[in-house]
């Protein structure tokens, strides 16, 4: 088979023309290569991520870390008790209203912010993207999901199963 042929049954595949399989397959990408970058460190890119909001915040409630990363209760909690068990922050609950946890960063916790100042630029490298498309790509992107999350609302609300037109 020519070097032709190869590129031409690749470029012939259905799902290379699909929005949503691109969108899959990149965030697939991005979570091997955190894998791989966080491994070092023992943590997962959920985890990285709990970090990296209370590095900018110090404090948040397990409430405000879960919609931040579009995480129900039920996934955010036990996320933030595996790296409470590891030292990296602390919870306490609320004594004016049991049902909110706050969420602290430990000494331990801080200290991993030096340590990985460099993770997301390894990222943007990887990418290939200059910074003003990186930019514009991240700006589509939350396009894309405010209008996912609309088309879901309204589907919900009207309990279609039909694709939005």
């Amino acid at each position: 088979m020519a070097d032709d042929d190869i590129t031409d049954e690749l470029s012939s595949n259905p799902l290379d023309e699909m929005l949503c399989f691109n969108l899959y397959a990149a965030a697939r990408a991005t979570n091997r290569l955190y894998t791989a970058l966080l491994a070092p460190w023992d943590l997962t890119y959920p985890q990285y991520l709990v970090l990296k909001l209370l590095w900018s915040r110090e404090s948040l409630t397990v409430g405000e870390i879960g919609k931040s990363l579009m995480l129900d209760s039920g996934t955010t909690t036990p996320l933030v008790r595996r790296l409470e068990t590891r030292g990296m922050l602390t919870r306490t609950r609320s004594t004016s209203d049991e049902r909110v946890v706050s969420v602290t960063l430990t000494a331990e916790g801080r200290a991993l912010d030096e340590e990985m100042t460099d993770l997301t630029g390894a990222i943007g490298t990887a990418t290939g993207l200059e910074m003003t498309d990186a930019v514009s790509t991240i700006s589509n992107l939350r396009t894309i999901n405010e209008n996912l999350a609309d088309a879901l609302a309204s589907a919900a609300k009207t309990g279609t199963r039909k694709a939005p037109r």
